[in-house]
């Protein structure tokens, strides 16, 4: 789903260059002087870094929710808005949102390394925070079975890899769980819908065409490249979903399910297969998306037995 847009700010060049170098001298570049180490982040990028325990910026919630599940919690000294999971990460400084980053701020705190996610954050945002000369670690998964490996490199960036592999294997147990209970489902089309006016769905390549494979169903826009296409309603018409599912809070997804009734033609509509889903972990993308998956899948599942009456 869009954020509310961010009061960006446009920093004059030569003060935050003087802020980065007063930064610098007091701690950010004299640590990395001291022993370093290499890490390999989720694209294959090597880094140097200085020896945990580090100070850690996180650029996107789900990349805050994955910190704390990796055991590195104490380490985040700044992240961005709607970092809710775990409630602990709510204590956490912000310094802006996926549409902008104040820079200013991100140097004060003088973070050792930044994790950002490069699926869902503005690209020129990821852009003007690696030219601060701090290392730049991206996180990125593409399905679900990506999660736990994800995990077990935040551990070895953070120093926690003991409390990473704990949550990585439990994340790997419930993975396989799911794919199990769910591997002989009869398939179903369904269209995730995470934004209206325009439809905004997920496209080929996004975690939640993962999901909702796990849980038998095929996303309709699978064939789409973009992570969050846009797309028309005669398109949506065109590939006649057997399931609609709007991820937004109730009041949101009632209003957005309301305008589907429209198209009685529709199969989700005639079959009753309109799905509000109001469990934000799933558009998160961070550990919880797990148990937002099962519940997904449970939705399927009572949709799949309409489709059979």
């Amino acid at each position: 789903m869009k954020s509310p847009p961010f009061n960006q700010r446009r920093w004059p060049r030569l003060p935050l260059l003087a802020l980065v170098i007063a930064v610098s001298t007091g701690g950010t570049v004299l640590r990395a002087e001291a022993a370093s180490v290499i890490v390999t982040d989720d694209t294959g990028r090597h880094l140097s870094i200085p020896r945990p325990p580090l100070r850690i910026a996180s650029l996107a919630p789900n990349v805050t929710a994955m910190l704390f599940a990796a055991g590195a919690g104490a380490e985040v000294v700044a992240t961005t808005e709607y970092s809710t999971e775990p409630p602990a990460a709510r204590r956490v400084p912000r310094m802006g949102d996926a549409n902008a980053i104040d820079l200013e701020r991100l140097v004060a705190l003088r973070p050792d390394v930044i994790v950002a996610w490069p699926g869902g954050e503005n690209p020129a945002e990821i852009d003007h925070v690696g030219r601060l000369g701090i290392p730049v670690y991206r996180e990125r998964v593409g399905e679900l079975a990506d999660l736990p490996a994800s995990l077990r490199r935040l551990g070895a960036l953070a120093g926690t890899r003991e409390a990473a592999d704990r949550e990585a294997d439990a994340l790997d147990a419930h993975i396989a769980a799911l794919t199990h209970r769910y591997a002989g489902a009869r398939p179903v089309t369904a269209l995730l819908q995470v934004w209206s006016r325009p439809v905004y769905t997920v496209g080929g390549p996004h975690l939640l065409t993962d999901a909702l494979r796990v849980c038998g169903a095929r996303n309709v826009f699978s064939d789409l490249r973009q992570l969050g296409p846009a797309v028309s309603t005669e398109a949506v018409i065109a590939r006649d979903p057997q399931i609609i599912i709007a991820v937004a809070p109730h009041a949101e997804s009632a209003s957005w399910l309301a305008e589907w009734r429209r198209f009685p033609e529709l199969r989700a509509v005639a079959s009753g297969n309109l799905i509000a889903f109001p469990d934000q972990r799933l558009t998160r993308m961070g550990p919880g998306v797990l148990d937002a998956t099962e519940e997904l899948c449970k939705a399927v599942e009572a949709a799949r037995a309409r489709l059979a009456k």
